[in-house]
């Protein structure tokens, strides 16, 4: 057993609550969230009725994937967590502690896509750190934390929902990793699994953003009374989000799992890499609470802006408990923080896979 109680990918809520949670440094009555288990961003009270409001997340190089690919997965899923807010991110800095052999012209190519990307999506690179480290092997070589800032009482939050709230989920379940699974393992995927199967995955790849829906959202709901709390859908996928969008809420929550979207490419490729797509990160999708009476306005509004949208569940009082429906049986559900994405990309790069 591993350090982390043999669990890859993000540590789970109870060791959070042990080891992060109680020892977060030096109180200070500004910050209005801070680190918590489930909430994608921290958010500063600025004294001026503005807030600051910042995330942090690993940084993506993966050699099987591609430079722009990575990246883009770099960029995108940090903002990602900071269009939980109802907002865009405006700043981002960037450490890189890339492998001690990593080619200079790939890191010009690697940067270069990174600044575009940040350029056209009007964030503004501030700083960070860049080295080459000996041993340096990972895919997720450093870190990156994006800031924004906007009126505090319209900063929304991933623990501000209510029981009786609805649940909306917005595109499909697994977009990323079967993307990436399909994009690394091309050959394998289209033997398997057909051309067509592999064509769609990789269009999939760039519909991983999620600021679109988030923004679209703040068009037709107001910030904390409607639209009532985001999450980006990571490790866990829809059901690991909605948990962690629960838990961080103090809710319990009712899930139909034949109402969770998913499409044709994410669910066959994960059937042949043996993983189940509701679990599986899923960056692309914003699950977002919303008060009931308005969820159906929400929908049709993100519809019409050619963003799939499906009401899948509402969040309860927490002593009902964290309840999936399936094939008609109520089940208690209860997410353990593993994610089986992580295991099936290493254990096909075992196998050999093409």
């Amino acid at each position: 057993m591993s350090a982390f109680e043999d669990q890859s990918g993000k540590i789970n809520s109870k060791l959070f609550r042990k080891i992060i949670g109680p020892q977060s440094g030096r109180h200070r009555e500004e910050v209005v969230t801070g680190p918590k288990f489930g909430v994608d961003t921290a958010v500063i009270d600025l004294g001026n009725g503005n807030g600051l409001a910042t995330s942090s997340d690993p940084l993506s190089l993966i050699p099987s994937l591609g430079l722009k690919e990575s990246a883009w997965l770099s960029v995108h899923l940090l903002v990602n967590d900071m269009a939980t807010t109802g907002f865009a991110p405006q700043y981002a800095q960037f450490t890189l502690n890339l492998p001690a052999d990593f080619p200079l012209e790939k890191f010009k190519a690697y940067w270069t896509h990174i600044h575009r990307m940040c350029e056209e999506l009007d964030i503004a690179i501030t700083g960070g750190h860049t080295a080459q480290v000996p041993g340096q092997e990972s895919t997720t070589p450093g870190g990156g934390t994006m800031f924004l800032q906007a009126p505090l009482d319209e900063i929304i939050t991933s623990d501000g929902a209510e029981p009786g709230d609805k649940i909306v989920v917005t595109k499909e379940s697994a977009l990323v990793s079967s993307s990436i699974l399909a994009k690394s393992f091309p050959k394998t995927v289209k033997e398997e699994c057909g051309p067509k199967i592999y064509e769609q995955a990789c269009d999939n790849f760039y519909r991983t953003s999620s600021l679109q829906d988030a923004l679209e959202a703040t068009k037709i709901l107001a910030a904390k009374t409607e639209l009532k709390a985001m999450h980006d859908v990571t490790e866990g996928g829809l059901l690991g989000g909605i948990s962690e969008l629960a838990e961080a809420s103090d809710c319990g929550f009712r899930v139909d799992s034949d109402k969770l979207p998913a499409g044709e490419a994410p669910q066959k490729i994960c059937e042949l890499f043996e993983i189940d797509h509701r679990l599986c990160v899923g960056a692309g999708s914003m699950i977002m609470a919303v008060a009931a009476g308005k969820e159906e306005a929400l929908v049709n509004h993100l519809n019409d802006q050619s963003i799939p949208a499906t009401v899948v569940g509402e969040l309860t009082e927490k002593g009902e408990g964290t309840i999936l429906i399936e094939d008609g049986k109520e089940e208690a559900f209860d997410f353990d923080g593993n994610d089986p994405y992580w295991n099936a990309f290493f254990k096909a790069m075992e196998k050999g896979w093409k």
